[in-house]
């Protein structure tokens, strides 16, 4: 099974950068695919940005162009590197791992974090 353990999340005004981590063990890092996905209040869970083994990445409109995701090996690690925040970018964040290709569907992702808040007030 593999475990993951988000963190960076915070309180932060519009306009400002966060960066998130995602601490993954339990499994052989390079072999899986990691993704973001985060939830606002009364809201599905919804896809953010994933990366493959092979560094291939891949990101949802709604922050395509202010984010970037990239990943350590070495350290096990995934980061969401998020600037030019918005208060709808506002949600728990959290990172899922899968197998050798990534997707953007929480149905395909058996292993989750516990969350990571992010407020962004206006």
């Amino acid at each position: 099974q593999v475990q993951l353990v988000e963190s960076g999340g915070g309180l932060v005004q519009a306009g400002d950068s966060l960066k998130l981590s995602c601490k993954v063990s339990g499994r052989a890092f390079s072999d899986l695919a990691i993704s973001w996905f985060r939830q606002a209040p009364g809201k599905e869970r919804q896809f953010v940005a994933n990366i493959n083994p092979s560094s291939t990445m891949y990101y949802a409109d709604s922050v395509k162009g202010r984010s970037t995701i990239s990943r350590d090996n070495a350290k096990n690690t995934v980061t969401l590197q998020m600037d030019s925040l918005k208060p709808e970018d506002t949600a728990v964040y959290y990172c899922a791992a899968r197998p050798t290709w990534a997707t953007s569907r929480t149905r395909d992702y058996a292993d989750w974090g516990q969350g990571t808040q992010v407020t962004v007030s206006p």
